[in-house]
């Protein structure tokens, strides 16, 4: 560890603190364990919600004042906000650095929708020595619908990684007007093959099993599920979770095949008893 004195040169001598520490910081991406990227990107998230809030409070309070004095009796909060904004964009250039020198994060970074946060977040979750097949990392998530949660039992997946799960199909959704956005296209048509398949009536027996299990009450609701029918927002879901899955077996694939220099194992359904077709990996 590089000790500092008051004789060390400071190459950053005349830029703002916070961008000082962001140019230091940077050199220093490539030493950073997944531990400490773990922790970043969840320092990010505080951040960006942190600015958000800082944003929405400055914005109420400019509501009440008028021309210049509005800039003398909030320029600390103003002052305040910019810096939570250079914090995190400084959060996440760092991380996008030390994604970007791992297989699985610069080829995470090459699809529309995954920006350096969420290449980073995986890579720092998701351990690949531990994941032999892409299925374990479905669980590890919270993608794998026959694990279930019980009640007083240690909770099943990864919380953080799920939440980031989230946030990739929500990038994906976000994205998937763009002709050139892969998994933003295989969202779309995997919702418009859901829509189908509803209006088909092959969701009848899960719209009854909800019934079952569910008190749902909601009126219009009740009435879609009564009608065998699944909501708008469930199907919306089902498309969102494809293109994830989907995602994170190429991410899988990417990062098992660097780690050990071939190709990963299928997953038992193509392997064995042949239910799907293998999707290769983009780009």
């Amino acid at each position: 560890m590089t000790t500092i004195t008051e004789e060390t040169v400071d190459p950053y001598e005349g830029f703002d603190p916070v961008e000082r520490l962001g140019r230091a910081a940077k050199k220093a991406a490539g030493s950073l364990t997944r531990e400490s990227a773990r922790t970043l990107v969840d320092m990010y998230y505080r951040w960006q919600e942190h600015r958000i809030a800082l944003n929405g409070q400055l914005r109420a309070q400019l509501q009440g004042y008028d021309g210049d004095d509005a800039d003398e009796s909030l320029q600390v909060i103003e002052y305040f906000a910019q810096q939570t904004t250079k914090l995190e964009r400084t959060a996440a250039s760092v991380l996008g650095e030390w994604a970007a020198q791992r297989p699985e994060g610069e080829w995470a970074q090459s699809q529309l929708g995954i920006g350096p946060v969420l290449s980073a977040g995986l890579s720092a979750h998701i351990d690949i020595t531990k994941a032999p097949t892409v299925g374990h990392i479905w669980r590890f998530a919270g993608l794998d619908p026959t694990v279930k949660w019980e009640k007083k039992q240690r909770r099943p997946w990864n919380a953080d990684l799920k939440v980031l799960c989230w946030k990739i199909g929500d990038s994906f959704v976000k994205v998937s007007g763009r002709e050139d956005a892969y998994y933003g296209q295989v969202y779309r048509k995997r919702k418009e093959l859901e829509v189908g398949r509803d209006l088909a009536g092959l969701f009848a027996d899960q719209a009854a099993k909800t019934l079952e299990e569910k008190k749902i009450r909601d009126p219009e609701t009740l009435k879609i599920y009564e009608n065998g029918h699944l909501p708008a927002g469930r199907l919306d879901l089902r498309a969102r979770r494809y293109a994830v899955k989907l995602f994170l077996s190429h991410w899988h694939e990417v990062a098992y095949t660097a780690e050990y220099g071939t190709r990963p194992p299928f997953p038992y359904p193509i392997e064995h008893l042949g239910h799907a077709h293998v999707i290769p990996v983009p780009r």
